[in-house]
């Protein structure tokens, strides 16, 4: 390991490159004595040197602090670094290095009570499919058996899964710490799979249309399931839903579509307020959701709590802004926050930490 460094949390062996260095550049090494041209991408593209010992090698410029995924591309073939944890974020398993943020601990490993992060299976009607979800259950779940919780649905966004709240989120640890500083109330949090297909269909898009496959099942099955086997509080105030980039867009038109069912909404890094569309008109949100912004006292009255954050260098954040000033102005009450960061997981931990000190509260 190069001197001053230490090795990425991320590292499949703590001794081992990558390394990052003071100044949060990073080194990666790979032994690859046939290969022709190695190069890492992280989103930027560096060309390694080789040793003479077939060891490459190259130093980054400084990274912000945060979660990125890289890949090592191998004479053109772009591969999981054997040297890191590959996690699915992609739309396939790519590595990642996640770098501290000097004085942000609310996502690390604590001395304090510890909830439950369960794997759990349900049978889907709408899918005619088993599918697959993580639940959170707060410290004290398992000891105070009379009590009931109130529940967050969080989605993940597109080429992911229900793995990237679990994994690359940290939900549990960033609900343990919360609930143990008495900034957040106990709460059940269920991470589920939010790529539906509707049956003999495709996925649909930013639509209520398109989310209709999302919401069906949410509604129908997880949120079912979840009530009849976990000790819920089931009325709409105790029922959030939110999400990030994807999940954003499918929390925004569950969410408020369905205002029987959720109480609160929390939309993270949405590309449906524009920032990813080359073409259209741009976002209407009394033609999305109609009332909306005409008869914004009836929406105020049955959320608690409409939460809107974006990443300060998301191109998504002046759609963001603009989008929230709309529905501002129309009298909607709408929480807004914005995190230093692009459109990655550092922004989104963060989202989570913010809404959920902020929900049910």
């Amino acid at each position: 390991m190069p001197e001053n460094s230490i090795p990425a949390p991320t590292n499949n062996n703590a001794n081992q490159c990558p390394c990052i260095m003071p100044d949060n550049s990073v080194v990666f090494q790979v032994k690859a004595p046939n290969a022709q041209k190695v190069q890492i991408d992280l989103g930027k593209k560096y060309d390694m040197e080789k040793g003479a010992d077939g060891v490459w090698s190259v130093r980054t410029e400084p990274i912000v602090p945060g979660f990125h995924y890289y890949f090592l591309v191998i004479d053109d073939v772009p591969v999981a670094d054997p040297a890191s944890q590959s996690f699915y974020g992609t739309g396939k398993m790519t590595s990642a290095i996640d770098i501290s943020e000097e004085g942000v601990d609310f996502y690390e490993i604590k001395d304090v009570p510890h909830g439950a992060l369960s794997s759990k299976y349900y049978y889907s009607e709408y899918t005619k499919s088993w599918r697959h979800l993580f639940v959170y259950t707060p410290p004290g779940y398992d000891k105070n058996t009379r009590e009931k919780y109130p529940v967050v649905y969080i989605q993940h966004g597109g080429g992911e899964d229900e793995t990237g709240w679990a994994v690359q989120g940290k939900t549990d640890i960033i609900l343990d710490n919360l609930i143990a500083e008495g900034k957040a109330k106990p709460m059940i949090v269920v991470i589920s799979n939010g790529n539906v297909r509707a049956p003999g269909g495709g996925f649909g898009g930013y639509s209520s249309q398109g989310m209709a496959p999302f919401k069906e099942e949410m509604t129908k099955n997880i949120v079912p399931f979840i009530d009849e086997n976990y000790r819920t509080l089931t009325d709409a105030k105790n029922r959030a839903i939110c999400g990030l980039s994807m999940g954003g867009g499918q929390s925004f038109y569950v969410g408020l579509e369905s205002p029987a069912f959720f109480g609160s909404v929390g939309v993270f890094s949405t590309g449906l307020f524009g920032g990813i569309r080359t073409s259209g008109s741009g976002f209407d949100a009394e033609k999305e959701i109609p009332g909306l912004l005409s008869e914004s006292e009836k929406f105020n009255k049955n959320l608690d709590l409409f939460y809107i954050s974006c990443g300060e260098q998301d191109m998504r954040i002046e759609h963001t802004k603009k989008a929230v000033k709309t529905m501002r102005d129309s009298g909607l009450d709408v929480e807004f926050n914005s995190f230093p960061g692009d459109h990655e997981w550092q922004v989104w931990r963060k989202s989570l930490h913010d809404f959920a000190s902020r929900v049910f509260q």
